[in-house]
């Protein structure tokens, strides 16, 4: 199978431990996150210049995997992310990682679909966009067994629509 690259959108505050350990996987390209330095001196910049940030770091990915928190669906830049994926032709896909197990906080609770925010020709995103809901006995492994065919998966419908 083909290695993609791919952009990961979540809730850097609440879930990086748990994002990290989902980018430990090793099976697809890597796309280190942004460190809380760095983060920080991207925000005192503004909004353009987040925008300008994602847009370049999305650029040349070709699937956004949203990785669903607890407040994951509330967060502007996750909801930018998650309409820029769709408006430039990307595979789009969710993947709840509440299972995860965060070193300092342990598991949390499952959040909102990020994708029933949006709307398609009177269609539901939720109704359309893959939203992945891993084995809470074995998650970890439950997304690095699948994770490679829900990408190519939500690369597939992307191309229908």
């Amino acid at each position: 199978m083909v290695k993609r690259q791919i952009f990961y959108s979540f809730h850097y505050a609440n879930d990086v431990m748990r994002v990290q350990q989902i980018r430990n996987i090793g099976m697809l390209e890597d796309n280190s996150p942004v460190s809380p330095n760095e983060w920080e001196k991207i925000k005192r910049f503004g909004d353009r210049e987040i925008e300008k940030w994602i847009d370049d770091n999305m650029k040349y990915r070709s699937c956004v995997v949203v990785l669903i928190g607890t407040e994951t669906a509330s967060r502007p830049w996750v909801q930018y992310e998650i309409k820029k994926a769709w408006v430039d032709g990307k595979g789009l896909l969710g993947i709840y990682i509440h299972n995860i197990r965060d070193p300092r906080t342990g598991i949390c609770r499952k959040g909102a679909n990020p994708f029933a925010q949006f709307e398609l020709n009177g269609k539901n995103f939720a109704d359309i966009v893959p939203c992945y809901d891993p084995n809470p006995w074995n998650a970890y492994n439950d997304i690095r067994n699948n994770l490679e065919d829900w990408i190519e998966d939500a690369i597939r419908i992307r191309s229908i629509y």
